[in-house]
């Protein structure tokens, strides 16, 4: 059982709902995307997804792009990145680190060594966009034997005759991505979402959670109504760019929660 498996479990023994926040590790600096992480847990977040910067983010809109060059010209790295959830954890034993971003700079520092140091650090989770399940060897398998789940992206173009590749050795919970294309586009439908997560759930026993396209609490709210809860990250991310407080922001993110808790 992990760190995401155990906060499931609670979440369904309270018959509520998942909220996961995104933002950008190093985004503008260390020391603010340390404070906002720190504050998450207490606005209600349930898993944190923590951005790994890249150079190239090809799945992600412009306002993850430029959190992520932002936080690239402040020079956080992959190791500063892993030195924010330790930071988390003298504070957090409990509240789900799930690091997203893309295979290259894991690669760079070699899968065994990330490894190592991501579970040192507290690293409950990967989402890593740029690897498809026939590449599970590189990273996938060994996280898994490693204790660390890989949560994998469904999409409305993932078709039936897909779906059980995109599950086959998927863990911690799916992420399904509500509508085509980047992060930061369109509005989530929850009229749209549900048949799509029930297809998902009968495919599979792990939670799904809704992301792309929720800006609102009340779109958290109905997104996380047809779901096991719902992610949001650009529109935090937003915010953080524009440069509102870390106190504002908390307070944005606690609405969302509050909206997904509601449901």
């Amino acid at each position: 059982m992990t760190r995401i498996d155990d906060t499931f479990a609670r979440l369904r023994a309270e018959n509520r709902k998942a909220f996961v926040a995104y933002i950008m590790a190093g985004d503008p600096d260390a020391a603010t995307t340390t404070e906002v992480v720190k504050g998450l847990p207490g606005a209600g977040v349930d898993i944190i997804e923590l951005g790994l910067p890249f150079t190239d983010p090809m799945a992600d809109g412009p306002t993850i792009q430029l959190a992520g060059q932002r936080a690239l010209e402040g020079g956080m790295t992959l190791q500063g990145t892993l030195d924010i959830v330790r930071d988390l954890r003298d504070e957090d034993n409990v509240t789900p680190v799930v690091l997203m971003g893309y295979y290259n700079p894991i690669y760079s520092r070699g899968v065994d060594r990330f490894l190592k140091e991501a579970t040192e650090a507290g690293v409950d989770g990967l989402i890593i966009v740029d690897l498809p399940p026939e590449e599970d060897e590189e990273l996938c398998i060994p996280a898994q034997r490693a204790g660390v789940n890989f949560i994998r992206l469904a999409t409305p173009t993932t078709d039936a005759e897909r779906l059980p590749k995109v599950l086959q050795n998927t863990s911690g919970f799916v992420y399904y991505v509500s509508i085509t294309g980047i992060t930061g586009s369109g509005a989530a439908d929850a009229e749209k979402v549900a048949p799509e997560v029930a297809r998902i759930k009968a495919s599979t026993d792990l939670p799904v959670i809704v992301g792309f396209g929720i800006r609102t609490p009340e779109a958290s709210r109905d997104i996380a109504a047809v779901a096991d809860g719902c992610v949001v990250g650009s529109a935090i991310v937003d915010r953080i760019g524009r440069g509102d407080a870390v106190e504002d922001v908390l307070a944005y993110v606690r609405s969302l929660s509050d909206g997904a808790h509601s449901a």
